[in-house]
């Protein structure tokens, strides 16, 4: 695009965004004004709001009122993390901090202090593997400069009522942002940059809010995998292989992906070469892709200006016709009840896969594919779809809604109460925060099936504990495996038995 016309984009979009009632950056609670008709959506009212209007939402069970501690250059932050108590507030200084920092305690802030432009930088060397690791509730991240780890930047390993917001994280290997198992979470105000996987990745969880960041230079940029009622908006994301997901990987503990609004966004010109791990689901997904829909159910695509991406604007596809993914007999392999509104696209599959040209020639269609359809997707439906150039939609429904007006967020009305983990759980919760976030039962993630560790260790479960705590590289289609020996031996002997018990 050039400049004049990405000026004429950002005059249009200025004028579309004004008047709407955008996502405040309050901690705490937000409450919506709205009123009028829109989408309720949902396949049932789990982990969902009682209304849509006049509601506080509340992120944090208590208030943050607890001792202030304070950590310099040449400091460790994990030395005020042994000791603060839930409620507690660890700053962090501007300067160089090499470490991975776990928070498993609850009520836990840690603030980086940015002083004049600078902040405070979790430098990983291209050795460390994580950066920022949390299994406590009610935990905020916030303020950090995260790079060169080989993993992961920031990681919630199943905590609810969390607050991820105002980083810059840069080269961090695998993840980006990646929750995973919690619930009440915000991921707000930060910019990403050149991830193998995903920018932000929400996995396994529900009742999110993803919205205010810049993602850019990575292969996915915001994925929503195995997730419910979670709402992805006014969020700028460009130059990756694929810019907003919304998935249900076969394999995983959860089967479901429901309920998700993707709204209001730049999805602007996501062309950016595939360097994903080979074999990994993202590793098939096609450059220039700005939404890709996969098998996940009741997803809204409403308002986003999507231009430029070189293969299609919007792919909705179902597992059998998805490159890297196996059939999962628990998870139904159809995205369904999809319901595309309106949105401003513009240059979208000047470039696309043949695949593609291939479906647009069996309905006799020319052009550039704005919306590409494959496979199996029942009860969907789209509005004014005369604007687009589309493929695999023309016997979709007309929407009998135009807009999610009344919905300004999916967060819960109370925060969630914390968890209650018996000891005979322990190796349970730890595989479905930390395990599944990479091993899926069968099918291949980012580490190898979990049936082929089985065959590897099912009469040793010592020795997958051990190499738990010191991983080497085995195999050379999958990345090294990062260390979890911030576990306690107990723990991980706990996961290594339970991972070798489980049969699905």
């Amino acid at each position: 695009m050039n400049k004049g016309n990405l000026f004429a984009v950002v005059l249009i979009v200025a004028a579309f965004f004004a008047g709407r009632h955008w996502f405040a950056d309050t901690p705490a609670q937000m409450t919506d004004s709205r009123s009028g008709p829109g989408y309720s959506g949902g396949s049932g009212n789990d982990n969902k709001p009682s209304g849509r209007t006049g509601l506080v939402r509340a992120i944090h069970t208590s208030a943050q009122n607890g001792t202030v501690h304070e950590v310099r250059e040449g400091q460790l932050i994990m030395d005020k993390v042994k000791i603060a108590e839930p409620g507690d507030t660890i700053l962090v200084y501007p300067g160089n901090y090499s470490e991975t920092v776990y928070i498993d305690k609850d009520n836990i802030r840690l603030t980086g202090v940015i002083e004049e432009g600078r902040r405070a930088t979790l430098d990983g060397k291209g050795h460390l593997n994580d950066a920022v690791l949390y299994s406590g509730n009610d935990i905020v991240v916030e303020n950090l400069l995260i790079t060169k780890y080989k993993g992961n930047a920031i990681m919630g390993q199943a905590g609810n009522n969390f607050e991820i917001r105002n980083n810059i994280i840069v080269d961090t290997g695998v993840y980006g942002i990646f929750p995973q198992l919690g619930k009440n979470g915000i991921v707000t105000h930060n910019v990403i940059s050149g991830i193998e996987d995903a920018a932000i990745y929400v996995g396994m969880s529900d009742n999110i809010h993803v919205a205010h960041n810049q993602v850019f230079e990575s292969v996915a940029g915001i994925e929503i995998e195995n997730s419910r009622h979670a709402i992805v908006e006014n969020n700028y994301v460009t130059n990756n292989t694929g810019g907003i997901l919304a998935f249900i990987t076969p394999g995983l503990p959860v089967k479901t992906t429901y309920d998700v609004i993707i709204r209001n966004n730049f999805i602007v010109g996501n062309n950016h070469k595939n360097f994903g791990a080979p074999g990994s689901t993202v590793a098939g997904i096609p450059p220039g892709t700005g939404i890709l829909i996969m098998a996940a159910d009741e997803v809204v695509v409403e308002g986003n200006i999507i231009s430029d991406n070189k293969t299609a604007g919007i792919i909705i596809t179902d597992h059998n016709n998805a490159p890297n993914t196996t059939i999962d007999p628990e998870s139904d392999p159809a995205p369904d009840k999809v319901a595309i509104l309106d949105n401003l696209m513009h240059n979208n599959g000047y470039d696309t896969i043949d695949e593609a040209k291939a479906l647009m020639l069996t309905e006799f269609k020319t052009g550039n594919p704005d919306i590409v359809r494959v496979g199996v997707s029942r009860d969907s439906c789209i509005i004014n779809r005369h604007q687009y150039v589309t493929v695999g939609v023309d016997k979709w429904a007309e929407c009998g809604f135009t807009h999610t007006g009344d919905i300004l967020t999916y967060l819960l009305d109370e925060p969630v109460a914390p968890r209650e983990i018996d000891p005979s759980e322990v190796g349970k919760v730890a595989y479905l925060g930390i395990c599944a976030g990479c091993h899926t039962y069968t099918g291949r993630m980012i580490g190898p099936p979990v049936q082929v560790i089985q065959a590897l260790y099912m009469d040793n479960p010592q020795g997958l504990a051990d190499y738990i705590a010191k991983p080497v590289k085995k195999r050379d289609d999958y990345p090294e495996m990062p260390p979890q020996d911030y576990l306690d031996a107990t723990t991980r002997l706990a996961v290594a038995e339970y991972m070798l018990s489980v049969t699905k």
